[in-house]
């Protein structure tokens, strides 16, 4: 029989300025002990099953008001905060005039 993994790792994307936020958000509202990494945090998985983590972690970025810009997901015991990837749209004229066609008689 396969080891389980013992950690969940927090993986905040593009946010490293929000580790120890979401560290101390995590410890004051949930009672999460966990350690800073370079991609994020590292919890025990005795502490917090993986997705009702990611909840936790999505009412952390819905709190900070990033909801619009970044989303979170579940994948190999490695919950991740991810950036939308957004394109440009180009905006398209809903009335278009046509160019005047008036043939001066002069």
């Amino acid at each position: 029989m396969k080891d389980l993994p013992t950690a969940v790792i927090i993986d905040v994307g593009d946010l490293d300025s929000e580790k120890e936020n979401l560290a101390s958000f995590l410890l004051s509202q949930f009672k999460l002990n966990s350690s800073i990494i370079r991609e994020g945090l590292k919890l025990n998985i005795d502490e917090a099953p993986t997705y009702s983590l990611a909840r936790m972690v999505t009412k952390f970025v819905y709190r900070k008001n990033l909801n619009g810009t970044h989303w979170v997901a579940v994948k190999n015991n490695v919950v991740k905060i991810n950036r939308f990837k957004l394109d440009k749209k180009v905006k398209k004229n809903k009335h278009p005039t046509t160019p005047s066609t008036i043939k001066h008689g002069w």
